[in-house]
């Protein structure tokens, strides 16, 4: 493989997009909105600046690694590449359109993969005529870091597009653990109801933020408390990786908590709008407990 194609300038797409540079791919990264990918390219400079400043990688490798991105607004110009990683919202609707559409005009030699953290790739691969080579690649957060990524095969996917895949996330650095496809696959079928019940322990008043944050902090060894972590991935996300669990497995035990529901609906997301479980303010590494969860 030497070309990669990234859909979505967000977070997970730019740590995507990153890697895949600094491996040594040519990197075509896609969103619908200049703005975005203009903001992709600052973050990407910044990390691959702070790996420099560390002695990580040298400056040489840095600008070489910046060269082989370039940025579009249209799929349909991806016309050569040999995989098309998709890294759009965690929403089925629209990672479906997004398969559909690269089916059309990607060459048949084109792997489709999906970052997707929950839904399922069977689903996604329907969308396409090559259900064979459509794969989950469920890269973690913060891609440049975690080295862990779930590996995950739909019904029809071939032997060949699995070892294929496997071994490109080895270039990247990354560690492929293969699993099936099954709602939430391991990591969120796992994390994500350990994170809602901390919010439902929240919401009937069990302890308080940091409270909670502390015991599992300092009496699990976990380098993040529940609370904190879902304000890092996104309270949107995690409902809507709860909502794909509720659905997908028909079971209430994964039912959303209405305290995270009420949180979303107020624009309340986390690190990324500023407010969640906690209140972050630009420029400052301190972190304080929301006003209306303080006793």
């Amino acid at each position: 493989m030497k070309k990669i194609g990234v859909i979505g300038a967000g977070t997970m797409g730019t740590g995507i997009a990153h890697v895949s540079a600094l491996s040594g791919f040519d990197v075509t990264l896609v969103d619908i909105e200049q703005n975005l990918l203009e903001h992709s390219l600052t973050s990407i400079k910044k990390s691959l600046k702070r790996q420099v400043d560390k002695g990580k990688i040298s400056q040489e490798e840095m600008n070489t690694a910046l060269g082989r991105i370039q940025t579009i607004t249209e799929m349909k110009s991806l016309s050569s590449e040999d995989i098309v990683i998709e890294a759009a919202t965690e929403n089925k609707e629209v990672k479906i359109s997004i398969f559909s559409e690269l089916d059309t005009f990607c060459p048949e030699k084109t792997i489709l993969a999906s970052n997707t953290s929950s839904i399922s790739i069977s689903l996604i691969a329907s969308a396409t005529n090559r259900p064979e080579k459509v794969i989950g690649m469920h890269f973690m957060n913060p891609v440049p870091i975690m080295k862990l990524v779930e590996i995950i095969r739909g019904k029809l996917t071939s032997d060949e597009t699995t070892e294929k895949v496997k071994n490109l996330v080895e270039v990247l650095n990354k560690i492929p653990v293969e699993c099936n496809d099954s709602s939430g696959f391991v990591s969120n079928r796992i994390l994500m109801p350990m994170i809602n019940e901390a919010i439902i322990s929240l919401d009937e008043g069990v302890a308080g933020v940091a409270e909670i944050d502390d015991v599992m902090k300092i009496g699990m060894a976990h380098p993040m408390g529940p609370l904190h972590l879902a304000d890092f991935i996104g309270l949107d996300v995690c409902l809507s990786i709860m909502e794909v669990l509720h659905e997908g497995l028909s079971n209430d035990k994964y039912a959303p908590s209405p305290l995270l529901l009420e949180l979303v609906n107020a624009g309340n997301l986390g690190v990324k709008s500023g407010q969640g479980f906690y209140t972050y303010e630009r420029g400052s590494k301190e972190i304080v407990v929301a006003a209306r969860f303080q006793s």
